[in-house]
Protein backbone atom coordinates (compact mmCIF):
# COMPACT_ATOMS: atom_id res chain seq x y z
CA UNK A 1 0.00 0.00 0.00
CA UNK A 2 1.61 3.48 -0.55
CA UNK A 3 0.27 6.96 0.48
CA UNK A 4 1.49 10.83 -0.07
CA UNK A 5 0.62 14.06 2.01
CA UNK A 6 0.78 17.23 1.28
CA UNK A 7 2.72 20.46 1.82
CA UNK A 8 0.49 22.17 4.93
CA UNK A 9 1.51 18.71 6.94
CA UNK A 10 4.74 19.84 6.69
CA UNK A 11 4.38 23.19 6.90
CA UNK A 12 2.92 23.03 10.45
CA UNK A 13 4.88 20.72 11.48
CA UNK A 14 7.67 22.85 11.00
CA UNK A 15 5.81 26.28 12.19
CA UNK A 16 5.90 26.29 16.10
CA UNK A 17 3.40 28.52 16.54
CA UNK A 18 0.73 26.96 14.54
CA UNK A 19 -2.09 25.41 16.28
CA UNK A 20 -1.50 21.93 14.41
CA UNK A 21 2.30 22.00 15.39
CA UNK A 22 1.90 19.15 17.81
CA UNK A 23 -0.32 16.89 15.25
CA UNK A 24 1.06 17.76 12.07
CA UNK A 25 5.06 16.98 14.10
CA UNK A 26 3.53 13.76 15.19
CA UNK A 27 2.23 13.04 11.95
CA UNK A 28 5.09 13.72 9.85
CA UNK A 29 7.36 11.93 12.78
CA UNK A 30 5.28 8.79 12.55
CA UNK A 31 6.06 8.46 9.07
CA UNK A 32 9.72 6.81 9.89
CA UNK A 33 7.67 3.90 11.52
CA UNK A 34 4.38 3.15 8.65
CA UNK A 35 4.77 0.20 6.83
CA UNK A 36 3.39 1.48 3.63
CA UNK A 37 5.46 3.41 0.86
CA UNK A 38 5.48 7.02 1.26
CA UNK A 39 4.98 8.56 -2.35
CA UNK A 40 6.17 12.38 -2.12
CA UNK A 41 6.00 14.44 -5.35
CA UNK A 42 8.29 17.75 -6.14
CA UNK A 43 5.42 19.82 -6.41
CA UNK A 44 4.83 19.33 -2.90
CA UNK A 45 8.53 19.13 -1.84
CA UNK A 46 9.13 22.79 -3.83
CA UNK A 47 5.59 24.09 -2.10
CA UNK A 48 7.17 23.36 0.93
CA UNK A 49 10.57 24.66 0.58
CA UNK A 50 8.57 27.94 -1.08
CA UNK A 51 6.10 28.73 1.53
CA UNK A 52 8.56 27.64 4.52
CA UNK A 53 11.05 30.38 3.26
CA UNK A 54 8.81 32.96 2.15
CA UNK A 55 8.96 36.05 4.38
CA UNK A 56 5.85 37.57 3.68
CA UNK A 57 4.08 34.51 4.59
CA UNK A 58 6.35 33.71 7.94
CA UNK A 59 7.63 36.25 10.61
CA UNK A 60 10.72 33.96 10.98
CA UNK A 61 11.07 32.27 7.88
CA UNK A 62 13.40 28.92 7.36
CA UNK A 63 16.35 29.41 5.84
CA UNK A 64 16.77 27.97 1.92
CA UNK A 65 19.41 25.44 4.01
CA UNK A 66 17.01 24.44 6.93
CA UNK A 67 14.23 24.13 4.68
CA UNK A 68 15.92 22.15 2.10
CA UNK A 69 17.72 19.78 4.72
CA UNK A 70 13.74 19.39 6.30
CA UNK A 71 13.40 17.60 2.62
CA UNK A 72 16.72 15.57 2.40
CA UNK A 73 15.70 14.04 5.88
CA UNK A 74 12.30 13.33 4.65
CA UNK A 75 13.87 11.59 1.49
CA UNK A 76 15.64 9.58 3.77
CA UNK A 77 12.91 7.88 5.37
CA UNK A 78 12.91 4.19 4.99
CA UNK A 79 9.84 2.90 2.27
CA UNK A 80 9.99 6.65 0.54
CA UNK A 81 9.84 7.20 -2.73
CA UNK A 82 10.26 10.47 -5.29
CA UNK A 83 7.14 10.01 -8.14
CA UNK A 84 6.60 12.39 -10.87
CA UNK A 85 5.22 12.97 -14.22
CA UNK A 86 4.83 9.97 -16.28
CA UNK A 87 4.82 10.17 -20.76
CA UNK A 88 1.31 10.18 -20.56
CA UNK A 89 1.23 13.77 -18.28
CA UNK A 90 -0.47 15.56 -19.88
CA UNK A 91 -3.27 13.73 -21.23
CA UNK A 92 -4.05 12.77 -17.74
CA UNK A 93 -3.98 16.12 -16.43
CA UNK A 94 -7.11 17.17 -19.02
CA UNK A 95 -8.40 14.24 -17.72
CA UNK A 96 -8.27 14.87 -13.95
CA UNK A 97 -8.68 18.88 -14.88
CA UNK A 98 -11.87 18.71 -16.89
CA UNK A 99 -13.71 15.68 -14.40
CA UNK A 100 -12.75 18.12 -11.21
CA UNK A 101 -13.15 21.50 -12.92
CA UNK A 102 -10.31 22.98 -12.50
CA UNK A 103 -9.09 26.41 -12.34
CA UNK A 104 -7.09 28.93 -10.23
CA UNK A 105 -5.60 27.62 -6.98
CA UNK A 106 -6.80 23.99 -8.13
CA UNK A 107 -4.40 23.77 -11.15
CA UNK A 108 -1.14 23.06 -8.48
CA UNK A 109 -3.63 20.67 -6.69
CA UNK A 110 -4.44 18.79 -10.09
CA UNK A 111 -1.18 18.76 -10.59
CA UNK A 112 -0.54 16.54 -7.65
CA UNK A 113 -3.45 14.39 -8.05
CA UNK A 114 -2.37 13.35 -11.65
CA UNK A 115 0.86 12.98 -10.16
CA UNK A 116 -0.35 10.59 -8.05
CA UNK A 117 -3.13 9.00 -10.10
CA UNK A 118 -1.04 7.96 -12.63
CA UNK A 119 1.12 5.76 -9.50
CA UNK A 120 -1.75 4.46 -8.15
CA UNK A 121 -1.81 5.68 -4.99
CA UNK A 122 -4.98 6.60 -3.83
CA UNK A 123 -3.88 7.65 0.01
CA UNK A 124 -3.31 11.75 0.37
CA UNK A 125 -2.94 13.24 3.65
CA UNK A 126 -3.69 17.31 4.25
CA UNK A 127 -5.73 19.46 6.21
CA UNK A 128 -6.84 20.73 2.39
CA UNK A 129 -10.49 20.14 1.56
CA UNK A 130 -9.83 21.23 -2.38
CA UNK A 131 -8.06 17.86 -2.67
CA UNK A 132 -11.91 15.81 -2.12
CA UNK A 133 -12.99 17.13 -5.80
CA UNK A 134 -10.45 14.64 -7.30
CA UNK A 135 -12.93 11.37 -6.56
CA UNK A 136 -9.99 8.89 -7.32
CA UNK A 137 -8.24 9.72 -4.05
CA UNK A 138 -8.90 8.85 -0.34
CA UNK A 139 -8.47 12.28 1.41
CA UNK A 140 -7.97 11.90 5.30
CA UNK A 141 -6.77 14.99 7.53
CA UNK A 142 -4.90 13.64 10.19
CA UNK A 143 -5.32 17.09 12.36
CA UNK A 144 -8.76 16.58 12.38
Amino acid sequence: MSYSFDANLLLYASDESSEFHVRAKAFVIGRREDSDILCLTWPVLMAFQRIATHPSIFSKPMSAETAWGNVQQLLKLPRTRVIQETASFALDYAEVAQSAGVYGNLVPDAHIATILRQHGVRKFYTADTDFKKFGFLEVVNPLA
